[in-house]
C-alpha cells in the first residue's frame, strides 16, 4: 500500500473539504482519503500504485482545487532540512495569500463599515420619527450603491461567484456557493428594480433595494475569511518551533582536522565536536568530555542534564557548559527530532471519532441549507401574501433567502475538531508528550484505569544502595560502603556497579584493591591493606537472619561483607520508587482515575513498592505473555484502559490496551506500540496527558456546540419565523456578522489551549 500526502489549493471550508473527499474517494485505486480543512492537507492511501497527481488534479480542477504533493526527502540524511524548507515554503504560500486577503479587506472593511452605518441610520429613520433621514437623495444613493455593490459582487466577490458555476456545472456546493447565491440574488432584485422602474411598478413592490446588504455581507465575510485564516496560522506553530530546534550545520572530526559541514553531510559513526552553547546536531554518544546540556526544547524538562562520557545526546538540544566530542549514531529521519516531527505531523493531520459527526452533517448541510433557503423564498410569496400585500412578502422572501444562504455557513462545524487537535497535539509536543493520533487523544480523555508496568515506570529501573547494616558493633555504615564499593569495583555485575556508584555519589575516594577475584556464582574478594574482604550472597542460617528477613520481606537483594571470615554486615540493593511517583498517582486518583501496579515481581515486592507509591491494586508474578491477559480482564469489567510501560514485553499489553502509553527511556518495540509516549520517563506527565486529553475533548465540544447553535437559532430567525409572533427578522447584514463570528469564536476558542497549564 502506498501513501502520499498533499496540499490543497482552493479548500476553504468544511463543505469544500466533504466534496474533495467524495470526489477523492471515489477514485479507483484509491482505498482511503483523508481531507483536514486545518492543516489544508490530503492524505491518500493507494491500493496498490499511486495514481498520478496529473489525473487526481484534472479531476478535482472541475470543482475548482488542486492538489500539491509534498516532497519526500531527498536523502535519510536531510528530512529536517527538507521538512524545514518545505514548512517555510508553505509559511510562505500562506503568507502571500494572507496578504492577497489583508489587502482586499483593508480596500472592502472601510466602505462596507461605512454603509453599513448609512444602513443602520436609513433603518432608524424609518423606524423613529425622531431620527432625521439620509442627507443624500435616495435615487443617488441607490445609484452609487448599486456601482459599489457591482464592484463587489463581480470583482471582490468572485470566488463566491466562482461557487455558483462550479455548484452549476457539477451539483457540488459549497460555502461559496451560499454566499455568492444570496448576494448575486440580492444584487439582481435591487438592479431590475432601479434601473427597470416597470417591473417594479408591475410587480407593485417598493423602491427599497438591497445593494448595501450585498456590499456588508461581502465585506464581512471577507473580514471573517482573513481573521479564519490568520488564525489557522497559529495553530501549527508547535511545527515550526520542531523544525527550528534542529542545527544547521556540525563541525566534525575528519582524521587530524575539525571542519564544519553542513547538516546533512553529517554520516553515522563520525566524530562531532560540540562547544559551549552550541545546538546538538545529531543523536550520539559521548566519546570524550563533559558538560550541561538543556534538553528542555526536545523533553519538556527544564533543569539541564549533566553529560559525560558514555551518556546519549540528542540532536536540536544546547550545549550549557564545557566542551566535548561524540560519536553520531543517528542521523537525518533517524534521530529523536525527525521522529518526534514526523509524528507530530501525523497525529495533527489525524481525525479524532468525535469529528465523524462534523464530517457527516458537513456534507449534507450545504444542499440541505439551499433546499431551506428556496423553501423560505416559496413560503413568504405562498402564504405571508395571505397576511400582507404581496410587495411586502416579496421583500421579506428575499431577506430571509438570503439571510440563510449567509448565516448557514459550515466553516465552524469544520473547523471545530480538527483546530483543537492541531493545538492540543502541539501543546502536547512542547511538554514532551507525543500523541500518534487524534484518536489516541480522544481515548485518553475517557481513561479511567491506569495500569503501571513497575520496572522502568513506576522504579528507576536500576538498582541502587538501600540500607547498610553494620553487624559486628564497630563497623560504620560509611566504612561498610567504602569497603564494598572499593571490592566491586573491578566487577561489572550490575549490583558491583550500584554499590561502587553509590560511594562515588557520596564523594568516597576508593581504595586500592589488590587480588582481586570473581567467585562464580559465590560473590567476588580481594584484599585492602593486607586484609582479605569478601562480597556474598547470605546462607540460610546466617549472622543477622532476622535482618535479612526483614530486608527481604520488602523485596531487596541483600549481600553480606565479610573480612577474613568474619560477617561486618549487610548491603541491601533494590530498584527505588521514582521522586515523582507518589505524586502522579495521588493526582491520578484526584481524577477518580484507578491506579494498578502490573509487574512480574514477587508478591512482597510489588506490594512494598506499590506501598511506597500510593498504589493499592497490584498485579504481582504476572509472566509477560499474560501481561495483554490482564489488561483484557480490567476491559472486561469495564473499564477504559491506559497501560504505561517501557520494556519489549509490555508492547503486547500497551497494544491492546485502549490507549498505550510508552516511556521514551524504553524499548522502540514499547514506543511504536504506544499510541502516547512521555519523553524521558517522567511519570507525572501521564497525569498532564490525560489533564491536555480532557482539555482538549472539552474545547471540542464547546466548539461543536457553538458551530451546532449559531445555526440552530440563526437559520429560523434569518428566516424570518418570529416575524409573525413577535416582529423579529434578522437583517442579511447580521447573519453576515454572526457567520464570521461563529468560524473565529470557534478557531480563537481553540487558541485557548496554548495557554492552558498541564
Amino acid at each position: 500500500m502506498t501513501t502520499k500526502t498533499y496540499m490543497v489549493r482552493g479548500m476553504h471550508c468544511a463543505s469544500c473539504a466533504a466534496i474533495i473527499t467524495k470526489k477523492l474517494s471515489a477514485v479507483e485505486g484509491i482505498d482511503k482519503a483523508d481531507v483536514n480543512l486545518a492543516t489544508e492537507k490530503a492524505k491518500l492511501e493507494f491500493k496498490g500504485e499511486a495514481v498520478s497527481d496529473e489525473a487526481l488534479n484534472e479531476l478535482l480542477g472541475k470543482y475548482g482545487y488542486g492538489l500539491v504533493a509534498e516532497q519526500a526527502p531527498e536523502t535519510a540524511a536531510a528530512p529536517v532540512k527538507d521538512r524545514k524548507a518545505s514548512a517555510e515554503k508553505q509559511r510562505r504560500e500562506k503568507e502571500e495569500g494572507l496578504l492577497e486577503q489583508r489587502s482586499k479587506v483593508q480596500f472592502a472593511l472601510p466602505i462596507a463599515f461605512m454603509v453599513f452605518v448609512l444602513m443602520m441610520w436609513d433603518i432608524a429613520a424609518r423606524s423613529i420619527p425622531s431620527v432625521p433621514n439620509l442627507p443624500i437623495p435616495m435615487d443617488l444613493f441607490n445609484i452609487l450603491s448599486m456601482a459599489l455593490a457591482t464592484y463587489f459582487v463581480f470583482r471582490i466577490g468572485a470566488p463566491f461567484l466562482h461557487g455558483i458555476v462550479m455548484f452549476v456545472r457539477s451539483g457540488a456546493a459549497s460555502m461559496d456557493t451560499l454566499i455568492g447565491i444570496g448576494t448575486l440574488t440580492a444584487w439582481l432584485y435591487s438592479t431590475v428594480i432601479t434601473l427597470m422602474p416597470p417591473v417594479r411598478e408591475l410587480l407593485r413592490v417598493p423602491d427599497y433595494t438591497y445593494f448595501d446588504v450585498t456590499i456588508v455581507v461581502i465585506g464581512f465575510v471577507l473580514l471573517g475569511k482573513y481573521l479564519e485564516a490568520r488564525s489557522k496560522m497559529k495553530t501549527g506553530e508547535a511545527i515550526e518551533k520542531l523544525i527550528g530546534l534542529q542545527a544547521k550545520s556540525a563541525i566534525v572530526k575528519r582524521g587530524s582536522v575539525e571542519i564544519e559541514v553542513p547538516l546533512e553531510e553529517v554520516r553515522k559513526g563520525e566524530i562531532i565536536v560540540v562547544r559551549p552553547g552550541a545546538k546538538i546536531p545529531v543523536d550520539g554518544t559521548i566519546a570524550e568530555g563533559s558538560s550541561s546540556i538543556d534538553e528542555s526544547m526536545v523533553t519538556g524538562e527544564p533543569v539541564p542534564v549533566d553529560k559525560t562520557s558514555g551518556d546519549p545526546v540528542i540532536g536540536g538540544t544546547i550545549n550549557r557548559q564545557g566542551a566535548f566530542t561524540f560519536i553520531a549514531s543517528r542521523v537525518g529521519e533517524e534521530t529523536v527530532l525527525a521522529r518526534i516531527i514526523s509524528m507530530v505531523e501525523e497525529a495533527q493531520g489525524s481525525k479524532a471519532p468525535i469529528q465523524n459527526i462534523a464530517d457527516r452533517i458537513a456534507a449534507v448541510f450545504v444542499p440541505t441549507v439551499l433546499v431551506l433557503a428556496a423553501l423560505t423564498f416559496i413560503a413568504w410569496l405562498a402564504i405571508g401574501s395571505s397576511f400582507m400585500n404581496f410587495p411586502t412578502a416579496l421583500s421579506f422572501g428575499i431577506m430571509g433567502m438570503v439571510g440563510i444562504l449567509v448565516i448557514a455557513c459550515p466553516c465552524a462545524l469544520g473547523l471545530a475538531t480538527p483546530t483543537a487537535i492541531i493545538v492540543g497535539i502541539g501543546k502536547g509536543a512542547e511538554y514532551g508528550i507525543l500523541i500518534r493520533n487524534a484518536q489516541s487523544l480522544e481515548t485518553l480523555s475517557t481513561v479511567d484505569t491506569v495500569v503501571f508496568d513497575k520496572t522502568g515506570t513506576i522504579t528507576a529501573g536500576t538498582p541502587s544502595v538501600t540500607d547498610l547494616v553494620p553487624l559486628d558493633g564497630q563497623s560504620s555504615p560509611d566504612r561498610l560502603l567504602l569497603l564494598a564499593a572499593s571490592v566491586e569495583s573491578r566487577s561489572e555485575h550490575p549490583l558491583a556497579q550500584a554499590i561502587a556508584g553509590a560511594a562515588k555519589n557520596q564523594g568516597m575516594a576508593l581504595l586500592e584493591v589488590t587480588g582481586f577475584e570473581a567467585l562464580e556464582g559465590m560473590g567476588v574478594k580481594g584484599s585492602i591493606g593486607g586484609k582479605t574482604f569478601r562480597i556474598r550472597k547470605p546462607d540460610a542460617n546466617e549472622t543477622g537472619r532476622s535482618q535479612i528477613s526483614a530486608l527481604q520481606q520488602q523485596g531487596k537483594t541483600v549481600v553480606m561483607l565479610e573480612e577474613s571470615g568474619s560477617v561486618l554486615g549487610l548491603i541491601a540493593l533494590s530498584d527505588t520508587i521514582k521522586e515523582e511517583a507518589a505524586e502522579a498517582v495521588r493526582a491520578l486518583h484526584k481524577k477518580g482515575i484507578r491506579v494498578v501496579m502490573l509487574t512480574g515481581d514477587n508478591r512482597l515486592a510489588a506490594g512494598f513498592m506499590a506501598k511506597q507509591a500510593g498504589i493499592e491494586d497490584v498485579m504481582a508474578e504476572v509472566l509477560p505473555h499474560e501481561k495483554a491477559d490482564r489488561i483484557r480482564e480490567l476491559q472486561l469489567q469495564g473499564g477504559k484502559v491506559a497501560m504505561v510501560g517501557d520494556g519489549i514485553n509490555d508492547a503486547p499489553a500497551l497494544a491492546l490496551a485502549d490507549v498505550g502509553i510508552a516511556m521514551a527511556t524504553g524499548t522502540d518495540i514499547a514506543i511504536e506500540s504506544a499510541g502516547v509516549t512521555i519523553l524521558r520517563g517522567d511519570i507525572t506527565k501521564v497525569v498532564q496527558s490525560i489533564t491536555l486529553a480532557r482539555a482538549t475533548m472539552r474545547i471540542i465540544r464547546q466548539n461543536l456546540f457553538w458551530a451546532f447553535i449559531y445555526n440552530i437559532i440563526g437559520i429560523p430567525l434569518a428566516a424570518g419565523a418570529l416575524y409573525p409572533a413577535f416582529g423579529i427578522f434578522l437583517n442579511p447584514v447580521f447573519s453576515g456578522i454572526a457567520m464570521a463570528g461563529s468560524s473565529v469564536s470557534v478557531v480563537t476558542n481553540s487558541l485557548r489551549l496554548k495557554t492552558r497549564r498541564l
